[in-house]
């Protein structure tokens, strides 16, 4: 459950008046949900010795074939300058490792080492438990349909 959110007054949610602008503000609302729900599992990031920023950039490999650094920009909301310190930190670390393209070599991918994969797996589950602990008041059809939603939003502002 999300913690420090009691419902005192059936008009607030938290300190929010309920009809507020910022009560029905979309990017506020994003915000907020994104910041105390992922504020919690972030702190059990702490004792592996993790960054945020290392997560999201193991979350995002863990899945695929390696990403351009640009890519893993966008997705992981890092800045680029700020990720490519980032990954050189992780590489050292053999957590990551850059490969070049076989056609072209100019082309560079950063891909999750067997060592990064080993960190990362337990905490994926980690994250999945803490979601589905989070959205346990909601049914399968509502978290389908939210999660449906914000790709949607996601992918009318990223065009």
């Amino acid at each position: 459950m999300i913690e420090n959110q009691k419902i005192e007054n059936p008009n607030t949610v938290g300190d929010v008046r309920q009809g507020a602008f910022i009560d029905d503000y979309l990017p506020y609302l994003l915000v907020r949900a994104s910041h105390l729900i992922s504020s919690t599992f972030h702190e059990k990031l702490k004792p592996k010795g993790l960054t945020v920023q290392i997560w999201r950039v193991l979350a995002t490999l863990s899945d695929g074939d390696g990403m351009s650094i640009g890519q893993l920009a966008r997705i992981t909301l890092i800045k680029q300058p700020t990720l490519t310190k980032i990954i050189d930190r992780m590489e050292r670390d053999h957590l990551v490792e850059r490969l070049t393209g076989a056609s072209d070599r100019r082309m560079v991918h950063v891909h999750i080492t067997e060592t990064g994969r080993e960190l990362v797996s337990p905490l994926l589950l980690e994250a999945k438990e803490y979601e589905k602990d989070v959205l346990s008041d909601v049914s399968p059809a509502e978290q389908a349909e939210i999660k449906d939603i914000l790709r949607k939003l996601i992918h009318k502002v990223a065009e």
